[in-house]
């Protein structure tokens, strides 16, 4: 499943094409990719025609589009799918799900296809509430700034939309389908002091609260045994045993490792991840952990392992990520 650096890839991929731009049409291919739309596929189409785009914003793996309307777009890219940027009269992607044709300003026509193999991705139009904090919902171009300014230009954006809407009237806010995640490690509002706190509260394995999108949302298997390999922490330690200190590590490596995996256009291990032109990403080269059993760990040469870990795998090293 695509983590915060695919869906964070695709974000600012798509950003400079939808906003400001006006839907002028939509094609649904595959009603089954509205599974989370509450409402008929005449009701989604109704909803986002004619409708202007604000901007592309993004919590953990949820991508929204705000709406002139008042609502949102939410993209869930699922196992396995794309949000890709065509040309009007282009060869039809396979497994195309959902066209979104797009008048934009300064770029004209364009169409956004969602392509979805295994079609556990969804496209819903929802309505939007107030963030609970009053922070930003998400992060989006010059919006939240945060890490943005330091992963190159793909990653700016103007405030608003071609027709003038202040930022504050949409940026507080959080589509309702995404409002019970949690903020993200690499998000300007995300809190350490809550994250340590919640930790402590935690007897379970610390894998599987990296892995609770209630907690701390973006980070998936792979981000998990990369963070854990970093911050030399078995993947079944008790999250309430751990120090400050510690936690303190654990989220600075979650950080780098997020943020690198950002500039190297996210892991590919096929062709379902790729970025809004279709090219993948290779922070694959650079891992350290995952998918590296029988191999010598990179710090102390022990054959890394894997084992079974919540219908998936986890992978450490038995030396350098001893459980206490």
């Amino acid at each position: 499943m695509p983590e915060l650096p695919e869906v964070e890839v695709v974000r600012a991929g798509v950003e400079p094409a939808v906003t400001g731009a006006v839907i002028a049409g939509v094609e649904i291919f595959e009603p089954r990719s509205l599974r989370r739309h509450a409402g008929s596929s005449e009701s989604f189409v109704s909803a986002l025609e004619g409708q202007r785009v604000h901007a592309a914003v993004r919590r953990g793996k949820f991508l929204w589009l705000p709406l002139s309307s008042g609502n949102a777009l939410v993209i869930h890219l699922g196992m396995s799918g794309q949000v890709l940027l065509r040309s009007p009269g282009a060869d039809a992607d396979r497994m195309l799900r959902i066209r979104l044709h797009l008048d934009h300003p300064d770029h004209g026509e364009l169409w956004l296809n969602f392509v979805d193999q295994r079609i556990f991705g969804s496209m819903a139009v929802d309505t939007m509430q107030p963030t609970s904090d009053g922070f930003a919902g998400g992060f989006s171009g010059g919006i939240s700034g945060g890490f943005g300014g330091a992963l190159g230009s793909g990653f700016g954006g103007a405030l608003g939309g071609a027709d003038g809407v202040a930022p504050g009237e949409w940026a507080r806010l959080i589509p309702s389908q995404v409002a019970h995640i949690a903020r993200d490690p690499l998000d300007p509002a995300f809190s350490p002091q809550a994250f340590a706190q919640a930790l402590s509260r935690k007897n379970s394995g610390i894998k599987r609260a990296l892995l609770d999108q209630t907690l701390i949302s973006g980070i998936g298997n792979i981000y998990a045994d990369e963070a854990l390999f970093a911050a030399r922490l078995h993947y079944a330690q008790p999250a309430n045993s751990l120090s400050r200190p510690k936690v303190t590590k654990l989220l600075a490596a979650v950080r780098e490792i997020l943020g690198k995996a950002l500039v190297e256009g996210g892991t590919s291990f096929d062709a379902q991840y790729v970025n809004v032109n279709g090219e993948s990403g290779y922070f694959s080269h650079s891992l350290n952990a995952y998918g590296q059993q029988g191999t010598p760990c990179p710090r102390c040469g022990t054959i890394l392992v894997r084992e079974a870990f919540m219908n998936r795998g986890s992978h450490f090293c038995p030396r350098c990520q001893r459980l206490r």
